[in-house]
């Protein structure tokens, strides 16, 4: 591997809220470090990036640093999140990206077919499907919003619009290039969690997407050249048949699908590294295979897949190619096989091929760029940039660019 030449580019967050809290003022600030991506042929230096549902905190912080006590009948809620801000959704930012700064351009909220923007408030819950409860400052649960999404991963389609990855459902929306949803595309079954949303939503991906762990659903997108072909991967592996097995299994699965119809044309596994090997994270304290997770993925220009892989203060970006012959036999995409690979990959006895990774930089050779990347884009064909998720500045992160010129 190669010496790679990293370099901090400036920006400002954007000031969305100050709130004043018993514990003190809670500053929110624009979050857009979720996913990024660029579309070819645009110009030199331009690139998108997206947030998450909006501003968030997990009770414990909220309780802890903001002196919101009465909140402490939903501390053990699992994925119960506070937002504070409701009114404040998913967006999609154009930046421009200097030679030593970052400039936001433009924002897009995302919109239904009413032009209403979306919120980030997950959909209903089924009997054998959580949802992630949203808590309002009040200490109150907020309704369900069938059309609110959890945005994470980001790809630019051709014709200007985009794909955008959700954590909630797991689903994909597809964009037009105003950020008006055209269609949502979700696991087959799920539908009527979503129905009443303001935009189409179709049963159109394998129902095994509904097994996500909670609070881990796509995060990674990249689409071919030509639009076809969409890459995604889940953030970590499936909760199949149960968290259990979610928990402790090493293999997260890559799906490639026909943008025209939501086909699933291969799956793929990725073995995470193991977890003490994140060194930087190892040292703050114990870390297991729950806390490894995929946070983004970019295409390179001889068509092989960049992985960002990390625990939070480490991260390492791999390079891998999704050769047909790794491809996965199809039975492991039914949900009924058993046992499940994950079942396998937990009790290390998962016997099938595994994707080549190629080391191509890690984070913990490079102690200047800081925790929590998320996004990942190639600005041509030896340098990318990475992004933190600022979380909207709950705890008090700016947003921060780095270049690597690997």
């Amino acid at each position: 591997m190669s010496h790679p030449h990293v370099t901090l580019l400036t920006y400002q967050d954007e000031t969305l809220a100050r709130l004043a809290l018993p514990g003190g003022t809670l500053h929110v600030t624009r979050g857009l470090g979720s996913g990024l991506a660029r579309r070819a042929g645009d110009p030199a230096g331009m690139i998108w990036a997206i947030g998450d549902r909006g501003p968030n905190l997990k009770m414990p912080l909220a309780i802890e640093r903001y002196g919101l006590d009465h909140l402490a009948d939903h501390a053990a809620t699992p994925g119960a999140k506070l937002m504070p801000c409701p009114d404040v959704g998913p967006a999609i930012v154009e930046l421009h990206v200097g030679d030593r700064h970052v400039t936001l351009r433009r924002t897009l909220p995302l919109r239904d077919g009413a032009g209403r923007t979306l919120s980030g408030l997950p959909p209903a819950g089924t009997d054998d499907r959580a949802a992630e409860p949203a808590i309002d400052l009040a200490g109150q649960v907020l309704p369900p919003d069938p059309g609110g999404a959890d945005t994470e991963g980001l790809a630019c389609t051709p014709d200007g619009g985009f794909w955008v990855g959700d954590e909630y459902g797991p689903s994909l929306l597809r964009l037009d290039p105003d950020g008006t949803v055209r269609v949502r595309w979700v696991p087959a079954g799920t539908e009527a969690s979503f129905a009443g949303a303001g935009y189409p939503v179709v049963g159109a991906l394998p129902a095994l997407a509904a097994r996500r762990r909670l609070n881990r659903g796509f995060e990674g997108l990249a689409l071919s050249t030509d639009g076809r072909r969409l890459h995604l991967a889940f953030q970590s592996p499936l909760a199949h048949p149960d968290d259990a097995s979610g928990r402790h299994a090493r293999h997260v699965r890559f799906w490639t699908l026909d943008t025209a119809d939501g086909t699933l044309l291969a799956e793929h596994a990725y073995r995470l590294d193991k977890p003490k090997s994140f060194h930087r994270d190892a040292a703050q304290g114990d870390v297991d295979r729950a806390d490894v997770k995929l946070c983004d993925l970019a295409t390179t220009d001889d068509g092989r897949l960049v992985v960002l892989e990390r625990i939070s203060a480490t991260a390492r970006l791999y390079a891998v190619t999704l050769d047909p012959a790794c491809a996965l036999d199809p039975r492991w995409s039914d949900p009924a096989t058993r046992p499940t690979l994950e079942t396998l990959s937990a009790d290390g006895t998962l016997d099938c091929p595994v994707l080549a990774k190629t080391l191509l930089f890690s984070t913990d050779d490079h102690p200047e760029i800081g925790a929590d990347l998320e996004g990942l884009v190639f600005l041509d064909a030896r340098s990318c940039l990475l992004v933190n998720d600022n979380d909207f500045g709950v705890e008090g992160a700016p947003t921060r660019f780095w270049r690597v010129e690997l």
